[in-house]
């Protein structure tokens, strides 16, 4: 008899002591893991990217790619809430992070049953376990939950717990919280306009988001909502004819929104611009529920964007490339970008060529660095004559397309027939300085390697974007003011605080003189020079641009990019076509008449569908 009652003491006191080392486990466990994950308890959520008109072109996805649009417990009905508690956590309110009751409960069905039926954890348990284990059922993770949930309960209040459970929570289809999954399911944004079986449908949900989510319209998620319904009329929230009324409601999916913008180009740069206006990593900016409202035009995107998909309007692919394009079109008067192409068929995260200073402008940048500067310096005008004819500055020397020289023309001729040694004479007597200072007003800040006449011809040492050349030609669309290219409006952060507002900094750069000058020269180029092709029903002002392949045993008439830069009376837009890598495989003997005409059936299109 000693000998068991000594046995039973041994046991009885190791007992105790396995049950003080894991109550010890479960206080200290906890509080370390939320302490030194303490970042846990603010969610991502997905940002929002808007149109100039506030309508949303992209929901951005959370890292592990689904959606979550946070709210407040007070932009929730109360019956939604009531109807949660009453289906996942009952005594929410009266236990301390676990809900022994629930517990024991489930231990006793479970143990009826033969197997595991009900898990008998409260919303804070499941809370600790999406946010931080995984949904192993083992007694450690069970043990970790517990310690995990007992620690959010000493840190947060009823509330706070309540509120992040029901933003947290995964829904099924990708969505997670309440109002994503509502705005998914429903169309519906303003929680408070929630029909009764629509509350009942969300909260069916999360015991099995895969099966128990209303798109999935089939007996099993109808038949999870019905049980919802007589929980909720079994609480006292609603009536018996409330539920009998829910219960004949079919699901009814929200119309198809139309079809996204892809935008992909423009969100690019949207994200880009956004991280250099408020210092946030593109994550932060991506998960941090920020709302970007932007300038894009979507009908002028779309314009755009089905052009590009339009291969007759594109010279012939290469052998083993594709020609590529690039395209930019701004609102000359306010900055806006209305819209962009960074490619032929752009996507998330690939190259955007629109933004990229990589591209030689050829005689496009003649209006930036010879006449514009000409004009400026006040000595010389369209009329007036110089001279046409072969020349050499040290050991450059220019010459004209097919070797024809007139003598002598005036600058609106040269420019309008795109006159190579005209305009090299030009930049040599206004000097080099005084034009790159020029090209800098129009937000074309040139490097020193740049400090030569080559640059008269567009000869670039680092190339330049479509952006750069939009933003220098709408100068002069503006009369000679200079409002920056911008393609976001505004920032707003979760809360709905402004963080960054786009202010017009519009100032007079160059004078009014040389804008209409040199707009009446570009409009004679369009309309009978070179850029014959991209003349229109309205006046078009603009310039041609093509650079040379130069590559050997290779047509001397191959080109490596063709541009057109012009605009109307309220859009700059300018185009650029060539491939990635021109090689003796992959040129174009097109001319930049493809970019003219181009730019004529984007802008007529364009401005059909603003008006």
């Amino acid at each position: 008899m000693l000998r068991v009652f000594y046995t039973g003491f041994d046991l009885a006191v190791i007992g105790v002591l396995l049950l003080l080392a894991m109550l010890f486990y479960v206080r200290v466990y906890g509080e370390t893991v939320v302490s030194r994950q303490a970042g846990k308890l603010v969610l991502d959520q997905s940002s929002v990217i808007t149109d100039s008109e506030g309508n949303v072109l992209r929901r951005i996805p959370l890292p592990e790619s689904g959606y979550r649009t946070m709210a407040q417990l007070e932009e929730m009905p109360a019956l939604l809430i009531d109807t949660f508690l009453a289906v996942e956590d009952r005594r929410f309110y009266s236990h301390q992070g676990l809900d022994y009751t629930g517990i024991l409960r489930a231990a006793i069905n479970n143990t009826v049953n033969f197997r595991v039926t009900e898990g008998g954890s409260s919303i804070t348990q499941q809370l600790a376990r999406n946010l931080y284990l995984n949904r192993d059922k083992n007694m450690l993770r069970k043990l970790n939950e517990a310690s995990i949930a007992t620690a959010l309960e000493k840190r947060l209040s009823k509330r706070d717990i309540l509120q992040l459970y029901l933003n947290q929570i995964y829904m099924g289809r990708g969505q997670y919280g309440i109002k994503a999954a509502a705005e998914y399911y429903f169309g519906v944004s303003d929680l408070k306009k929630l029909e009764i079986s629509q509350i009942a449908a969300l909260a069916a949900i999360p015991k099995g988001p895969s099966i128990y989510n209303p798109a999935e319209n089939n007996a099993v998620s109808e038949g999870r909502r019905e049980l919802v319904l007589g929980i909720m009329q079994q609480r006292g929230l609603i009536s018996p004819q409330q539920m009998v009324a829910a219960r004949k409601q079919k699901y009814q999916p929200p119309e198809e929104a139309e079809t996204e913008v892809a935008g992909a180009s423009y969100i690019d740069a949207v994200l880009k611009e956004a991280s250099r206006l408020t210092g946030k990593s593109r994550e932060e900016l991506q998960t941090g529920g920020y709302r970007i409202k932007t300038g894009m035009n979507t009908d002028i995107q779309k314009t755009l964007e089905q052009a590009f998909r339009n291969t007759d309007v594109f010279p012939p692919d290469g052998k083993n490339q594709q020609v590529e394009a690039a395209m930019v079109i701004l609102n000359h008067h306010t900055g806006e970008i209305a819209a962009m192409m960074g490619g032929r068929n752009p996507q998330t995260g690939s190259l955007n060529r629109a933004i990229i200073d990589a591209r030689q402008p050829g005689s496009a940048f003649k209006p930036i660095i010879d006449y514009g500067p000409a004009l400026e310096s006040g000595n010389f005008t369209p009329s007036s004559i110089v001279p046409d004819r072969k020349q050499s500055y040290g050991s450059y020397s220019p010459g004209n397309l097919n070797g024809v020289y007139r003598g002598q023309v005036s600058l609106n001729q040269a420019l309008q027939q795109s006159i190579n040694a005209p305009a090299v004479w030009l930049l040599k007597q206004v000097g080099i300085c005084s034009a790159r200072q020029f090209a800098g007003k129009l937000g074309l800040e040139l490097p020193q390697e740049d400090n030569n006449l080559s640059i008269a011809l567009g000869g670039l040492h680092n190339g330049v974007s479509p952006l750069k050349m939009a933003q220098a030609y709408s100068v002069f669309a503006s009369g000679g003011m200079f409002n920056e290219a911008h393609t976001i409006s505004s920032i707003t952060n979760a809360h709905g605080r402004v963080l960054y507002k786009h202010v017009s900094s519009q100032r007079q750069v160059i004078s009014a003189r040389t804008a209409e000058s040199m707009t009446f020269m570009l409009r004679n180029a369009v309309n009978q020079g070179t850029g014959k092709k991209a003349r229109m029903n309205i006046p078009v002002a603009g310039k041609t641009g093509t650079t040379q392949a130069a590559l050997p045993g290779v047509d001397s008439k191959a080109n490596r990019d063709l541009w057109f830069v012009g605009y109307t009376l309220d859009w700059t837009a300018a185009i650029w076509m060539g491939f990635d890598r021109t090689d003796k495989d992959n040129y174009m003997t097109a001319g930049s008449g493809m970019a003219a005409a181009l730019f004529s059936s984007v802008m007529n299109k364009a401005i059909a569908v603003r008006n």
